[in-house]
């Protein structure tokens, strides 16, 4: 009853009071991106949901837009500032994901929403986390985070979707507020930025050049056709 009923509601009346409590911090953190990265102030990227369908996920914006002389956007660690940095440390970039879960895109707990290049690249058992709605924080999140690596985040996400309950929900959520408050696993050591799944995949050598160029044509397809 939790999982296909009461979770939704849960949903929905937590992320909304969330919305209405947290609105002077969403507000006066939106203002400070504006000032110190300038617009957009929401980042927008299309993230695969539940059974894989693709929908819009908001953060703060933590990042510059500057490029090369081609107009090409320079490395991610180039462009996160020390601002950007404090915002993923204590997490506030997530925010405004409260927005898609109060609209049904996520959940509070579930499976972290990947990029839809990384979901080209999971197995048949591993593309089961996307049977639920991902979550603002996973039981991934609260056991290393981003200093596991991808296939111990996966048997922690496969591992929830066995076991969901409104307890088990309640110990993630306590657990991620201690997580974020000790600032704890925000990135990958010796890494700015994670990784992506197939970027791992390839430079440990489990899959092939070839089947790796495969799966990012894939990829684009699946998001050039989301934008139409």
């Amino acid at each position: 009853m939790y999982k296909h009923f009461f979770k939704r509601i849960f949903d929905i009346v937590s992320s909304g009071m969330a919305l209405i409590v947290l609105s002077p911090i969403l507000l006066y953190t939106g203002y400070l991106v504006k000032t110190r990265l300038g617009s957009p102030v929401l980042f927008t990227q299309i993230r695969p949901g539940k059974n894989g369908k693709l929908f819009r996920m908001y953060k703060f914006r933590s990042m510059t837009d500057e490029r090369d002389a081609e107009g090409n956007l320079l490395p991610d660690d180039v462009r996160l500032t020390e601002f950007g940095k404090k915002l993923r440390a204590t997490s506030a970039d997530e925010l405004p994901e409260l927005i898609n879960i109060f609209k049904g895109d996520m959940s509070v707990v579930g499976p972290r929403p990947q990029l839809v290049r990384d979901m080209v690249f999971f197995t048949e058992e591993e593309i089961q986390r996307q049977s639920v709605y991902p979550g603002l924080t996973g039981l991934a999140q609260i056991c290393g985070r981003n200093n596991i690596t991808w296939k111990e985040k996966f048997a922690f996400d496969l591992q929830y979707i066995k076991n969901i309950s409104f307890l088990e929900d309640m110990r993630i959520i306590f657990r991620t507020v201690f997580k974020v408050s000790a600032q704890e696993d925000i990135a990958t050591a010796g890494m700015e930025t994670a990784e992506d799944y197939g970027d791992w995949l390839l430079r440990t050598g489990q899959i092939e050049q070839e089947e790796y160029d495969k799966k990012q044509a894939e990829a684009k397809k699946m998001l050039d056709e989301y934008e139409g």
